[in-house]
């Protein structure tokens, strides 16, 4: 049985001149353990759809799924206590905008271990450390001192990881959480989520629009255009023999050296209806 198991999954916002429907019935299946990736162009849908297992859409958005399981646990019914942060944890794109300015490290940190777990202070000072180390950060205890803005991205980075992993989450969402890093950094940040995942038997959903780092980071991949999947499979197969028009036409506007000069192909919105 998937670890995560999405069944006709349908978004639609509430607008002025009606309902828009921006995710339209994606069924996805997730196993444990694995890197699954969603690739597509910017308003895909894909945060919107990934962003419902954790009810964090918008008030005017309306969701409704044949089924929407992870770990068996039925997220259709909106219940969300002992969801967000303890079964399924969420990393975002820019650390800078999801830590607190204003707030030292070690104080949000005990603030996500307060509300999702029952330990003391001694063992949630314990915990944030092993877990600081876990990520990498040299010098965990000054690290708990320090505010955001004293870090370097990948060191909030970093944090932001130890954070969602805090309350025990069984599934870390990471929503392009390479973008604003450089490229050494981006490799590093990569290189932790596989060996955490390793680690702690993490199930990764992974968003991101660039193909490189899903081709070397990530075991399957669904690749999203207009609130639908139009193709899914091995990350190999996708990006080698892709069989959709669309991620033929992905693939085909990758810059590369070879094509210098050349002007990128243009995306027609027919593909979307696989034409």
């Amino acid at each position: 049985m998937a670890y995560v198991d999405l069944r006709n999954l349908r978004i639609s916002l509430r607008l002025p001149v009606g309902m828009l429907e921006v995710v339209k019935g994606i069924d996805l299946q997730i196993d444990r353990g694995e890197i699954f990736a969603i690739v597509g162009e910017s308003g895909s849908g894909k945060t919107m759809a990934t962003t419902a297992l954790l009810g964090l859409l918008p008030p005017h958005a309306v969701t409704t799924a044949d089924r929407m399981e992870v770990g068996g646990l039925d997220l259709t019914q909106g219940k969300w206590s002992g969801v967000r942060g303890r079964k399924i944890a969420m990393i975002f794109q820019d650390p800078a905008a999801s830590l607190n300015p204003v707030s030292r490290i070690g104080a949000q940190m005990y603030q996500v271990l307060r509300k999702h777990t029952s330990l003391g202070r001694a063992a949630r000072r314990a915990r944030c450390l092993k877990l600081l180390d876990e990520t990498g950060l040299p010098d965990p205890e000054r690290v708990l001192r320090l505010y955001p803005h004293q870090m370097s991205g990948g060191m909030q980075q970093r944090v932001l990881i130890a954070l969602a992993l805090s309350a025990g989450a069984e599934l870390l969402i990471a929503d392009e959480p390479t973008t604003a890093l450089d490229v050494t950094v981006q490799a590093q940040i990569l290189t932790l989520l596989g060996q955490l995942r390793d680690r702690h038997g993490l199930t990764i959903l992974f968003i991101s629009h660039d193909l490189g780092i899903i081709a070397q980071f990530c075991d399957r991949v669904a690749v999203m255009r207009q609130g639908q999947v139009v193709e899914e499979g091995r990350v190999s197969d996708v990006l080698h023999a892709p069989q959709h028009p669309y991620t033929q036409a992905l693939l085909a506007a990758v810059p590369s050296r070879n094509a210098r000069g050349l002007a990128l192909p243009t995306l027609a919105s027919s593909l979307s209806d696989g034409a």
